[in-house]
């Protein structure tokens, strides 16, 4: 009975359970069940080839079978087109391989003749890549928890949970935007659910109604914590309804009430209507890692285990089938048997008899030398790019806002490029975001300035998948960089590996601007310089304009490079005025190109961003014969190295000058490679100049403090200039 003033309020989306009745079963189409039972038999004879070898200590790292939730990728899977795609998780063999079968062999696989070769394929190269080999789909490196096939619809699989959601959120981003129709599926498990990740990219998939299709498969335990030891609600489709989501509860074990699910959502989404949810109950029958079953480590009994073999997907499509007068039971142990013999055949050609030993055939392995291959690309698309450097400039140079200059040539290219595409909190408000720097972006290009939710973890995951994509560019900007910590792991984890990861071929054209902000009062968590935290992240390029005019030439290198690139700003710049080109924005500056500023033979000062005038005015002021250079690039690739060796091996002495704190120095990386490049050349130790220990506090005081100041370059030039027995009056 309702209490007076309380009304019950009901979700916006409908949450139900499916259920494949018998009448599903008669109706379902014959090809159909054919096709899921040669399919699963296929997927589960593999994982038992992949348990088996890594019983032999064959596998290297580890085999997170998936033997026994066959019914929850293949039922969904078989409900897409090849060109719909997935992404997964570290337990991901099954749906990549339903993935790639369905993709490769679109009118099914048989159950009552020989594989073809578009089978043999996709296993051998899917086991060459579990066991590390070079004719692996990720060139051995992605192993059991990285796999992608692209063409195939398979994002990539991944090793950290929740950590592939927001990608697979950025290509459902693209399909809508080109408006193919196309869906994505993301496959995760009952641990991923409570990833702040996941449940916020949950959000925007609903809020920009994404067709993304969330698939749980509850198989109860991370590792071996039981779901119902970590959330009250075991249920946990119903997370769709906090979001606005609808959710479809199925049994996994049951591929048809999966299959009949997909249908509903894949509708949904393909008539613009948003996300999905659905959770499928499914059961792993062997621990998270290995061939032991869970009850080998003590948190599963055995009752247990057997209770939901009873229930076996594969059984249960062949008992259906065999009802129907569509499969006998020889003709299903044939197909095992099938299935089995292609899985020795390829594993014969990957793995050999040694000395009484088995061992994986040495000439398959990779060569040591491809190590490094795809940490980033070479850089050949920006081969052929006008570059001007400002003493080249043909026309006009005028005295012109830092910011005014960021936000004008944003305009420009977005006026050019119709693949580029801005997003961030408040980009498209305030006239600009809180800076001005999206200035006019949202009025001139509605739909390509987004405005997001404060989900860091979530719109740069999108964004990365959105650059992987290939279709769009993104840029996407951090009010502040400290923010960058929010979003470690789609940053560093999945942005910044992806490219060497799958391979070294995977592109990911990404623009992340953001602002350094030391100076303004915001205190500890909003001041920090990131160069230093990204200089150790390979795979992320690095750019630090001084000035408008450079700013200009390296954001059209930024936007055109296939790597991730993090464009430094600063605000002490945005409201300074430096020149700036009239009428002609699209000059390139190249990655990897450092500025003499000053020439001298006394020192050699490295130092970038808002530090560089500064820098130059106490050279002047205190008559200095010193080379300053402006870096620009700092990722590990972009050190100008020629211009910094010939600058030291005429004057022998080195300062680096940079504002930020020691503990997350960029300077302090830089020494030590100049230290062991250019020993040699030295005639003192390289010397530093950076802020305290301590982040910038509110007071201002203390915030002074804690930044390089100008005293502080000042005491840094006379050092070094006293250690050559020149000391200054």
């Amino acid at each position: 009975m309702e209490k007076a003033g309380i009304q019950q309020l009901t979700p916006m989306s409908p949450w139900v359970q499916l259920n494949a009745t018998p009448d599903d079963w008669v109706a379902a189409d014959p090809k159909l069940l054919a096709n899921m039972l040669a399919s699963m038999v296929l997927v589960r004879s593999f994982e038992e080839k992949v348990l088996e070898l890594a019983g032999q200590g064959l596998v290297h790292g580890p085999a997170h079978s998936a033997i026994g939730q066959e019914g929850g990728a293949t039922g969904s899977i078989l409900a897409m087109r090849g060109s719909d795609q997935i992404n997964g998780s570290h337990r991901a063999h099954h749906q990549f391989l339903a993935k790639a079968l369905h993709y490769a062999a679109p009118k099914g696989v048989a159950v009552d003749r020989p594989f073809g070769d578009e089978v043999r394929a996709i296993s051998q190269r899917a086991l060459a890549e579990i066991l590390g080999l070079a004719q692996g789909y990720c060139r051995g490196r992605g192993g059991s928890m990285h796999l992608r096939w692209a063409e195939a619809g398979n994002l990539g699989t991944n090793a950290i949970v929740g950590g592939g959601v927001p990608m697979a959120a950025g290509a459902a981003w693209a399909h809508k935007r080109a408006g193919t129709g196309d869906v994505v599926f993301t496959y995760f498990g009952d641990g991923a659910v409570n990833i702040g990740s996941v449940l916020e990219t949950m959000n925007l998939a609903a809020a920009w109604k994404l067709p993304l299709c969330f698939f749980i498969e509850n198989n109860r335990y991370a590792v071996s914590t039981h779901v119902e030891e970590v959330t009250a609600e075991s249920r946990l489709s119903a997370r769709g309804l906090a979001f606005g989501i609808p959710a479809w509860k199925v049994d996994g074990m049951d591929p048809l009430a999966v299959h009949l699910a997909a249908q509903e959502a894949i509708a949904r989404m393909r008539a613009g209507e948003g996300p999905a949810i659905i959770e499928a109950d499914v059961y792993r029958y062997f621990h998270q890692n290995g061939p032991l079953p869970g009850s080998a480590f003590g948190y599963r009994s055995r009752d247990e285990e057997q209770a939901w073999r009873t229930r076996d997907p594969i059984e249960r499509v062949a008992a259906e089938m065999a009802a129907r007068q569509l499969i006998g039971e020889d003709s299903v142990a044939a197909l095992r048997a099938r299935a089995k013999a292609l899985m020795d055949d390829i594993t014969g050609e990957l793995v050999e008899d040694h000395e009484d030993k088995r061992r994986i055939v040495p000439a398959l392995w990779p060569s040591p030398d491809f190590r490094d291959f795809g940490v980033r690309g070479d850089l050949s698309e920006l081969a052929e790019a006008r570059v001007v450097e400002m003493e080249d400039f043909p026309g006009e140079i005028v005295e012109a806002r830092f910011v005014d200059v960021v936000a004008d040539v944003m305009e420009r290219r977005m006026s050019a490029d119709p693949r580029i595409v801005v997003m961030g909190e408040d980009v498209h408000r305030l006239k600009g975001g809180t800076n001005g720097a999206t200035r006019g972006l949202a009025a001139a290009f509605p739909d390509r300035v987004l405005g997001t939710p404060i989900a860091e973890n979530a719109f740069v995951g999108l964004a990365g998948g959105i650059a992987m994509d290939g279709r769009f560019i993104p840029v996407v900007e951090f009010m502040y960089p400290d923010f960058m910590w929010v979003a470690a792991d789609q940053v560093f984890n999945q942005i910044a590996k992806a490219r060497h990861m799958f391979g070294g071929d995977s592109e990911m054209p990404l623009v992340l601007r953001t602002k350094v902000a030391m100076g303004t009062g915001y205190g500890s968590q909003h001041s920090m310089d990131p160069a230093g935290i990204f200089a150790t992240s390979v795979g992320w390029r690095i750019v630090a304009p001084s000035t408008p005019y450079d700013y200009v030439g390296l954001m059209n290198s930024a936007l055109a490079c296939k790597d991730p690139v993090l464009v430094l700003e600063h605000v002490d710049l945005y409201t300074s005025k430096g020149p700036a080109p009239v009428g002609d924005l699209d000059y390139h500056i190249p990655l990897g190109k450092a500025k003499r500023v000053r020439r001298g033979e006394q020192m050699t000062v490295l130092t970038y961003l808002a530090m560089v005038r500064p820098v130059v005015e106490a050279v002047d002021r205190l008559g200095i014969s010193a080379d300053v250079i402006d870096l620009r690039s700092l990722d590990r690739a972009g050190i100008d190295w020629p211009l910094i060796e010939e600058s030291l091996d005429r004057t022998g002495n080195v300062l680096i000058v940079e504002q930020g704190s020691a503990g997350t120095s960029y300077g302090g990386w830089l020494a030590d490679a100049i230290q062991a490049r250019c020993f040699d050349m030295l005639d003192q130790p390289v010397r530093r100049v950076h802020g305290g220990e301590a982040s910038p506090s509110i007071s201002k005081v203390l915030e002074a403090a804690a930044c390089c100041s100008p005293a502080d370059i000042e005491a840094g030039l006379r050092s070094v200039m006293a250690d050559q027995g020149l000391a200054l009056v």
